[in-house]
């Protein structure tokens, strides 16, 4: 049934114009849509991302969105560092961390968080 609808990933901000500024400016993202002084969505590749207004903002204590950046992550992990982004650092089973990217096999992870607490993460896929 929804198996060919499009989905869109929501962030929850408390003050939409610190959000704005932080996914727009920091991040390099693109706003496609403004619904006022509650909503933003912006266009992330070929899939969009809404940041919306909330009380309930950074309450999710897990991972909200994954950036899929390939082989460029340590490039991107540099950049967003160059830009004041600081990583998170957790200590995973089977993980090694060489620096802020957590390496498990192929696998690559860096974890950041937004202005609200919300958690991202940049992957090699």
């Amino acid at each position: 049934m929804l198996g060919s609808k499009e989905a869109v990933a929501t962030i929850a901000v408390k003050d939409l114009a610190v959000g704005r500024k932080f996914y727009e400016q920091t991040l390099g993202l693109k706003a496609v849509h403004t619904e006022g002084t509650e909503a933003i969505t912006f266009q992330a590749g070929a899939t969009r991302l809404m940041v919306y207004r909330s009380q309930f903002a950074g309450t999710n204590r897990a991972t909200a969105v994954h950036f899929m950046v390939g082989g460029d992550i340590d490039a991107v992990v540099k950049a967003l560092k160059d830009k004041g982004v600081t990583f998170e650092h957790y200590d995973l089973p089977e993980l090694t961390r060489p620096g802020d990217v957590h390496v498990f096999g192929d696998l690559k992870t860096a974890w950041f968080k937004d202005p609200d607490g919300n958690i991202l993460s940049l992957v090699n896929r």
